[in-house]
């Protein structure tokens, strides 16, 4: 049976990479969740608990970032779904660390702009993921 030369060249992805990756997205969405109960009940601690599920999808997505960067370096520098994980995730970061901005401001500062960027951040972390395991191989012999 002859393989492909594309199909000899992909590898799975690393189990510490999608870790990262399926970690950062449930931290996003709870940080959306928080997020919109507090904007439905104004309970300041709705607004403690998104920032901190942020600063935790933060340290996920930076980690997952530094593991797409390792990924696309041994990879080339082509286009492909190494690349499109790497600035999905890069936007991911972008957007969450200006949402982590948002959410140091006072309680009621926060609205209406911190459930739009959390939940615009957990869109890109997602596509992120979809993108990272569309990748995923098992069973193949090496």
């Amino acid at each position: 049976m002859a393989v492909s030369d594309e199909a000899s060249r992909t590898r799975p992805i690393h189990p510490l990479f999608a870790f990262l990756l399926a970690a950062a997205v449930p931290l996003f969405l709870g940080a959306l969740l928080s997020d919109v109960a507090y904007g439905n009940t104004a309970e300041p601690q709705w607004s403690n608990f998104a920032a901190w599920l942020l600063v935790g999808a933060m340290v996920f997505t930076g980690l997952a970032l530094l593991c797409a960067l390792v990924t696309v370096l041994r990879a080339g520098l082509r286009w492909g779904w190494p690349l499109l994980c790497f600035l999905l995730l890069l936007a991911a970061f972008g957007l969450g660390l200006v949402d982590s901005f948002v959410h140091a401001r006072d309680a009621w500062a926060i609205m209406p702009d911190a459930p739009v960027y959390s939940a615009i951040a957990t869109l890109i972390a997602s596509l992120a993921a979809i993108v990272g395991f569309s990748r995923l191989r098992t069973g193949e012999p090496r």
